[in-house]
């Protein structure tokens, strides 16, 4: 007699409306597994017998509460790159394996920020404001070429920044949990438990860390404080790793000159934030990442894992629960 086929729930978000609202290619698996739909609301039902579960709604808390019935749970999958909303205790100190999105929005990523560099140099909203006054309005800009930049961490996301900015003559260093020299991308790496002992010679300081209890909060009243007169900030991480309060004065007061945000303590950002009032500001809906074609690239990363799980292979991307991202080998 043979054995049942394993279990693949697929966590989907609860609006019908939401394009792709599940993963496309599942249906390539159904020889070799059962898949289970669900949505959040029936996640504690589905998840019971469960081996695999597919977060396709990646930024669903819903695991948690449905924690007590995973009786059978082997791996979780996420269809992002951040995995802070879901190491909760109990998953982190279990034997279920936690992989993520990793490799698909580097490069995406890693363009915008050069964009948002460009942007801010050449002051293409002072452009978009003259163009609705009808004004003539000639200046001179800023070059990238020769610019200084620290980037915030230094995973895969980092690293395409890091090599990007290179390729246009911006001279990068990047900060991780321990400095070193000689690193293949950055050059150099110093602590970020120091960083306000860097920043002030960056021109650009570029947030790319996951959002870990040493990260939450890093850019706060001491590191801003001491960023170069005119600094541009960017944001791709998380919201919660800036102090969003000491960033406005920061932007109001100086020393920064200009921040392009694209994650925040709080999304949907909401009406009342200051932010929103700041001309010295470009603020992005947690998309830099989201070009066309990325939940097919979401779906295919999976199912590429899925096969390597299902023929007893080892996983890629596998996270590092006490960490709370993929190590670099």
């Amino acid at each position: 007699m043979s054995e049942p086929h394993p279990v693949i729930t697929v966590l989907c978000p609860a609006d019908p409306d939401v394009e792709l609202r599940t993963p496309p290619g599942l249906d390539s698996l159904r020889e070799q597994a059962q898949i289970r739909i669900t949505d959040p609301e029936h996640l504690a039902e589905d998840i019971s017998g469960s081996h695999v579960l597919f977060l396709w709604d990646f930024f669903s808390e819903a695991v948690q509460q449905a924690w007590p019935h995973a009786d059978s749970l082997q791996w979780i999958h996420v269809a992002a790159a951040g995995v802070d909303t879901l190491l909760f205790d109990e998953l982190a100190d279990s034997a279920v394996t936690v992989t993520n999105a990793q490799g698909i929005f580097d490069r995406p990523i890693a363009e915008w920020v050069l964009g948002a560099v460009l942007a801010e140099a050449k002051d293409f909203a002072g452009n978009y404001r003259n163009k609705t006054q009808k004004r003539w309005d000639h200046r001179e800009t800023k070059r990238a070429e020769g610019a200084q930049a620290v980037v915030i961490g230094t995973g895969a996301i980092a690293r395409e920044i890091a090599r990007l900015f290179s390729a246009v003559g911006i001279e990068v260093i990047g900060a991780g949990r321990t400095g070193r020299d000689g690193d293949e991308d950055f050059g150099v790496v110093v602590p970020s438990g120091s960083l306000e002992d860097h920043v002030g010679e960056a021109d650009i300081i570029v947030n790319a860390a996951p959002l870990t209890p040493a990260t939450e909060g890093l850019i706060g009243p001491v590191t801003l404080a001491a960023a170069k007169p005119g600094a541009h900030l960017i944001n791709i991480g998380r919201g919660a790793s800036v102090n969003e309060e000491e960033l406005v004065k920061a932007l109001r007061e100086g020393p920064l000159g200009f921040a392009s945000l694209d994650v925040f303590a709080e999304e949907p950002l909401p009406q009342d934030s200051p932010l929103w009032g700041l001309e010295n500001v470009m603020i992005s809906s947690h998309m830099s990442g989201d070009v066309l074609g990325w939940k097919e690239a979401l779906a295919d990363q999976f199912l590429a894992n899925a096969r390597r799980w299902l023929a007893g292979d080892q996983l890629f991307n596998v996270v590092d629960k006490t960490k709370g991202y993929v190590p670099r080998h």
